[in-house]
């Protein structure tokens, strides 16, 4: 989990989601962000989703200055902000008074071992695999206890609850690296399970990368790369032709650690929309970037142990040419 902080273009983030008991659905990200080894900003967004249609979600997004590490890479500082991994390594405190409308006090522990694909997370792009040109690295903890508060103007939310949390670094330009999306975070008081999958551009085959896992407290039942996403159903956006998925379908297919077969399946209906965003300001005007996100209630169902299993599931569908 240690931060690479590049001198070179990237994007490089953590990411920590919370699936209160409450009900209540946030986010807490930070961004660290290099362009071209000239210019190196960072950033603290916060996300609160409102599940009333008539409510605007609150989303702040605060620049963090004077931005530090600490020696070993594995904290991140600066004014008003530190999210610092403990000696045991098994927690991270986020805490920010960046923005009084969005005051953040949390701690998120990992009761399910991490992982990675492969030996270290990461895809390289480029002719010659020993000095790539570009690279993309995911690394997961799958399963966290959250405890802590976010602090709004309107109400103090209780954040006790589950959370997903993830470092990934984008070692090139965003489209150059990916087409599209698609993510799913998968939470219930048994299981856990996740999926980041992005499709390169042409340019790169549109080659589908896949990473996924499947845990429970104190244990991976199954990490790997022979995953789906898929979208059953579209519709046109309403604003532009781009496709918005209204049905889904995540498959989980591997091996666990006593190499028995393991599978999962996750589909049905999306339900109304969460959001959806325009991605212009942070990048260069001739990328766009948009993304649909829901949450809904769904089955988990793993067929090799007939589990069937209730939870609530966060999934986004990202384009951007």
């Amino acid at each position: 989990m240690k931060w690479k902080a590049m001198q070179s273009t990237c994007v490089e983030t953590q990411t920590f989601y919370i699936t209160s008991d409450q009900g209540d659905q946030a986010m807490v990200q930070v961004i660290y962000s290099n362009v071209a080894g000239l210019h190196t900003t960072c950033h603290l967004n916060t996300k609160i989703y409102s599940t009333d249609p008539q409510i605007p979600h609150k989303w702040h997004s605060d620049t963090i200055h004077n931005h530090i590490f600490d020696e070993d890479m594995l904290s991140f500082g600066g004014d008003n902000v530190a999210i610092t991994l403990s000696e045991d390594g098994t927690s991270y405190t986020i805490k920010s008074a960046l923005n009084e409308n969005s005051l953040v006090n949390l701690t998120m522990t990992r009761v399910a071992p991490g992982f990675v694909a492969g030996t270290n997370g990461t895809s390289n792009f480029g002719t010659d695999p020993e000095r790539p040109w570009g690279s993309m690295r995911h690394s997961f903890w799958p399963r966290c206890k959250v405890e802590g508060t976010i602090i709004t103007p309107e109400r103090e939310i209780n954040c006790s609850g589950r959370g997903f949390f993830v470092h990934a670094l984008q070692g090139m330009k965003p489209h150059h690296l990916a087409a599209r999306w698609n993510f799913a975070n998968f939470q219930s008081p048994t299981y856990s399970a996740i999926i980041m999958e992005y499709t390169t551009p042409p340019s790169y085959g549109s080659t589908v990368v896949n990473v996924g896992g499947i845990a429970k407290d104190g244990e991976i039942i199954y990490a790997g790369t022979s995953n789906t996403a898929s979208h059953g159903e579209i519709v046109k956006d309403s604003e532009n032709d781009w496709p918005e998925p209204k049905t889904i379908k995540f498959t989980w297919s591997g091996q666990n650690k006593d190499d028995k077969e393991v599978s999962a399946v996750l589909e049905g209906p999306l339900g109304q929309r969460l959001d959806r965003v325009d991605v212009m300001a942070e990048v260069p005007g001739f990328i766009k970037s948009k993304w649909w996100q829901c949450c809904r209630d769904k089955t988990l169902y793993l067929p090799d142990t007939e589990i069937t299993e209730e939870g609530t599931l966060y999934s986004e569908a990202t384009f951007i040419s």
